[in-house]
C-alpha cells in the first residue's frame, strides 16, 4: 500500500474542517490538490473515505475509523519530531570521550571541569585507554569521538588537529644538562632514558626524532603513565622526554618536589631543540555526524587544549 504522509495530513484537514475550500486553505495548497490527494488515499486504500456533495464532506464509517487512528499518529509524529528538532539548542545529555592516558591525565580533567561550569547538565564521560583501544573505540561506535596523538593511519576517521604541543627533557637540577636553557636532541646521545613505551602515541615521535639526531641513547625503562617516569627520574635512573601537557606548571625553573634519594635535586623541565611536536588530534568516524551536545564538547576540548598550553 503506497500512502503518503501528505495524503494523510490532507485527509486530516479535510475531515476536520468538512470542507475541501478550509483544507486547502489551512495547508497553503490549491484545492484541486486537496482534492488529488484524498483521491489518492482512496485508491490506494480501495475505500471511499468522504461522502462528497455541493455543500458538504461527510465521512463514511472507514473514513471516521481512519480519522481516529491516524489524528493520534499524528500527534505523536509532531511530538517527535518538535523533541528531535529541540536536540539542536538544548544544552543536556551524555557525551563519551576515549582518550589515550597523558592526554587523559594532562588535558581532559581541566575540559570535565570547564564543561560542568558552562554545561552543568551535561554529563562528559571519560574512557582512559591506550591509543589504539581508543582508535578501536572510536571505530566501533563506542564513544563520541576520540582525543589522540596524530596516528598513522586515519584513512577512516574524520580528524581534527586542535594543538600541536613540543617535547620537553625531564631531568634532575644535579644533572650536566639542566645547566642549559635549552637541551638539543644530540645532547641526549649516551644518556640512559625512561621513555613512555609503545602503546602511547608520542613513542614513535620521539623514536624518530631521536635518530634523526644521531643520538643513541639507552632506554632503560618504557613505562605506561609520566607519573611513573618522573618517580624513576627522580631517583637517578635515567632522564626522560614528555609532551609539555605533561609537564606539571612551575617546573620551567623549580620542581614541586625534591627527591630524598638526591639530596637536594629536584625535577626540572627544559625545552628540547630543534622543535619536535606533537599533533593532538579529535576523532570521528567518518560519515557519522556528532549530536549537537557532542559538538559542543568537542569544541570546548579544542579551546581547552589551547589554554592550557598558553599557560
Amino acid at each position: 500500500m503506497n500512502v503518503s504522509l501528505r495524503q494523510l495530513r490532507v485527509f486530516v484537514a479535510v475531515a476536520e474542517s468538512s470542507s475541501f475550500s478550509r483544507a486547502a486553505d489551512a495547508l497553503a495548497l490549491t484545492q484541486p490538490a486537496v482534492s488529488r490527494n484524498v483521491t489518492d488515499l482512496e485508491q490506494a486504500m480501495g475505500l471511499q473515505l468522504l461522502h462528497r456533495t455541493t455543500r458538504e464532506v461527510e465521512l463514511t464509517e472507514a473514513g471516521r475509523l481512519l480519522l481516529g487512528s491516524v489524528s493520534r499518529v499524528l500527534e505523536d509524529l509532531d511530538a517527535c519530531l518538535q523533541e528531535v528538532q529541540g536536540l539542536a539548542t538544548q544544552r543536556k545529555g551524555r557525551v563519551k570521550v576515549a582518550s589515550s592516558p597523558t592526554l587523559s591525565a594532562h588535558l581532559l580533567p581541566q575540559c570535565i571541569a570547564r564543561g560542568k561550569q558552562q554545561m552543568p547538565d551535561v554529563n562528559i564521560q571519560l574512557l582512559d585507554r591506550i591509543q589504539s583501544d581508543v582508535l578501536l573505540s572510536v571505530r566501533s561506535g563506542e564513544v563520541d569521538f576520540g582525543v589522540v596523538i596524530d596516528p598513522s593511519e586515519k584513512q577512516d576517521l574524520d580528524a581534527q588537529t586542535i594543538v600541536a604541543e613540543p617535547f620537553c627533557l625531564v631531568c634532575l637540577s644535579s644533572h650536566r644538562l639542566a645547566r642549559k636553557k635549552e637541551v638539543h636532541w644530540s645532547d641526549l646521545a649516551g644518556e640512559s632514558l625512561v621513555l613512555l613505551d609503545h602503546a602511547s602515541g608520542s613513542r614513535r615521535l620521539i623514536d624518530a626524532a631521536l635518530q634523526a639526531h644521531g643520538a643513541v641513547a639507552s632506554v632503560v625503562q618504557d613505562v605506561g603513565h609520566t607519573a611513573t617516569i618522573y618517580s624513576m627520574v627522580q631517583q637517578g635512573l635515567g632522564l626522560s622526554v614528555v609532551p609539555r601537557l605533561a609537564i606539571p606548571v612551575g617546573w620551567g625553573k623549580q620542581a614541586a618536589t625534591s627527591s630524598k634519594s638526591a639530596g637536594s635535586a629536584v625535577l626540572l623541565s627544559r625545552r628540547l631543540v630543534p622543535k619536535v611536536q606533537r599533533s593532538i588530534m579529535l576523532v570521528k568516524r567518518q560519515q557519522r555526524e556528532l549530536s549537537p551536545v557532542a559538538h559542543l564538547v568537542w569544541d570546548l576540548i579544542a579551546a581547552e587544549a589551547l589554554n592550557l598550553l598558553d599557560e
